[in-house]
């Protein structure tokens, strides 16, 4: 069982000051830094367009100093926000440019991403299976985030083809799916959205408006608990945080780390500065 925290993308403007030094240093690398802070990061950028192998070679390089650190990848939106057919020369393209990082060993999981609007059917069923056959040798995830998919025969589904199941904690506002601790294939993957009520499906509200939220030390207990229970199931687990505005995510990421391992971790300077509760003692938990 290993169990991995880390956060959705490591490139944020808003982070300067708060979680990278500003102006940075010379030489300074965003991804090398987090990854000497976190064991796992969440590729945010495959979800806008496919990485280049150039791209993903670079990354191998520069997270080469942490043995133990894994990338997972968000899937190309093309294949789960639009409805146009799974083309081949598409398929060819992602799989290309990813290739690197499942070459050095380094990709955790390939998540499949899919809006709200995306609720359970026949048609969808079969979206899904062609995707699943067309990336079948990755290790894949699916994060759905309407209601009708908990169900016992979609979790069935998920096993037979070896798929995990991404939980989520995301505002829970009409039939949106609530946290859950569901484990599909051998990886487990939580999420956390923030619990940003108010912006959530607000129009004209931005990334950084939805994703502003920063969970209280209460609701990371609950949430531990959850994370508990998946990582007992499972080979490879991870923590995902994705409430990114203004360094939320590294700070509840590393909060997280805290309580489910017991030990304090290696928080950086700014951070510390930022957030003070991170100086706050792990808890009661049994470490894991």
């Amino acid at each position: 069982m290993t169990l991995r925290f880390g956060t959705a993308g490591w490139s944020y403007p808003d982070w300067a000051g708060i979680v990278y030094p500003h102006p940075r240093p010379r030489g300074f690398d965003e991804l090398s830094f987090l990854a000497q802070t976190f064991s796992a990061l969440e590729i945010n950028s495959t979800f806008y367009r496919p990485a280049t192998a150039r791209m993903s070679q670079s990354w191998v390089r520069r997270v080469a100093a942490c043995p133990d650190f894994r990338f997972t990848a968000k899937l190309w939106s093309r294949f789960t926000h639009e409805a146009a057919p799974l083309h081949k020369e598409d398929v060819h393209l992602f799989r290309e440019g990813i290739a690197p990082l499942a070459e050095a060993g380094l990709l955790g999981a390939l998540l499949l991403q899919f809006p709200w609007s995306f609720r359970k059917g026949k048609p969808e069923g079969i979206r899904l299976l062609r995707i699943f056959e067309a990336f079948q040798d990755y290790p894949l995830v699916l994060e759905v985030r309407h209601s009708s998919w908990q169900d016992e025969a979609v979790f069935g589904f998920l096993k037979k083809h070896r798929v995990g199941f991404c939980n989520v904690d995301q505002p829970v506002i009409g039939e949106s799916l609530p946290p859950t601790s569901q484990v599909t294939s051998p990886v487990g993957y939580f999420r956390l959205h923030g619990r940003n009520y108010r912006d959530w499906f607000r129009e004209g509200a931005g990334r950084d408006q939805r994703y502003d939220y920063l969970y209280a030390k209460e609701e990371l207990e609950t949430i531990a608990g959850l994370v508990e229970e998946i990582a007992r199931k499972t080979e490879d687990s991870y923590v995902i945080a994705n409430n990114h505005f203004r360094g939320q995510a590294p700070c509840n990421a590393l909060e997280l780390q805290q309580i489910l391992t017991g030990e304090q971790p290696s928080v950086p300077p700014l951070l510390a500065q930022q957030y003070p509760r991170l100086a706050a003692p792990a808890g009661s938990r049994e470490p894991l």
